[in-house]
């Protein structure tokens, strides 16, 4: 049976998204592999992702609650509260890690072979991801020692899960395309994970910042979502500030949405100056 092929101008951009379908292997084999390249040749593999968040949590603990006395919400064990704050913090930290510097890793794939480029930057999520399930039962023995029960809210801890997962993916995108062109973006990386981990209500709680400066401190969109975690985790221990929380969602939106079309444009000049 003969075939015939026809190249028809504007195809591709009108097929795109239903490609990112068709490419789902190739997206869950690049998730795996990043996951297997991670631990390679560690000593001890995946527990890295339990002793990172844990020695901070330590850490956090004797500064802010210890030597600071900073209050925690609730009553809620200062433990339990920062930890709660490090599975969010984790998980966007290395999604958006991994994220901005996918391209130039596979910068050989992007230049020989047609596929979606989204899915590049989409597939480190799912190390995120794993990091995240592993350390959350870190925190199920921090509440089986402390004897604290959540509440019912923790049935909303998957929406939350999402919340960060479009935070971290939305910026991700926006770094991995300036990545390619500006490689002084693969240092700025760092630097903006560690300055945001000290401006996000991890080791403390946002309840301390003054009831004026709340709003203007939910600008920063992992407050929103580290909130939201502590309410769903800790239950009644912990008001949630609605409007603050209502802006991260919102400013969420806007970044991965400003993400994707600022990715898709400049995904059209990659193979040409990667």
């Amino acid at each position: 049976m003969a075939y015939e092929i026809i190249i028809e101008a504007g195809k591709t951009e009108r097929q795109y998204w239903k490609d990112l379908w068709r490419y789902r292997e190739l997206f869950l084999f690049l998730s795996w592999r990043d996951i297997l390249v991670r631990y390679k040749q560690t000593v001890i593999g995946i527990a890295w992702s339990v002793i990172r968040p844990l020695l901070t949590m330590i850490v956090f603990t004797i500064v802010f609650g210890k030597l600071a006395k900073l209050p925690s919400d609730g009553g809620v064990p200062y433990p339990i509260m920062v930890y709660a704050a490090m599975l969010p913090w984790q998980f966007f930290a290395v999604s958006f890690s991994e994220s901005s510097n996918s391209l130039i890793g596979n910068a050989a794939l992007i230049s020989k072979v047609y596929f979606p480029r989204l899915i590049i930057p989409t597939s480190p999520v799912i190390v995120g991801l794993v990091d995240f399930f592993i350390s959350f039962g870190i925190l199920g023995i921090l509440m089986l020692w402390y004897q604290f029960i959540p509440s019912w809210k923790i049935v909303f801890l998957p929406l939350l899960l999402f919340l960060a997962l479009a935070t971290a993916l939305g910026v991700g995108l926006f770094f991995c395309a300036l990545n390619v062109k500006y490689r002084d973006f693969r240092y700025i990386v760092p630097f903006v994970v560690q300055f945001g981990l000290y401006i996000s209500p991890v080791g403390f709680s946002s309840a301390i910042v003054p009831e004026k400066w709340r709003f203007l401190y939910s600008l920063n969109p992992m407050v929103g979502v580290i909130d939201g975690f502590r309410w769903a985790i800790l239950g009644t221990h912990v008001p949630l500030y609605w409007p603050g929380f209502l802006l991260s969602i919102a400013l969420t939106m806007g970044i991965l949405f400003c993400g994707i079309r600022y990715f898709r444009k400049i995904e059209r000049v990659f193979a040409d100056v990667i």
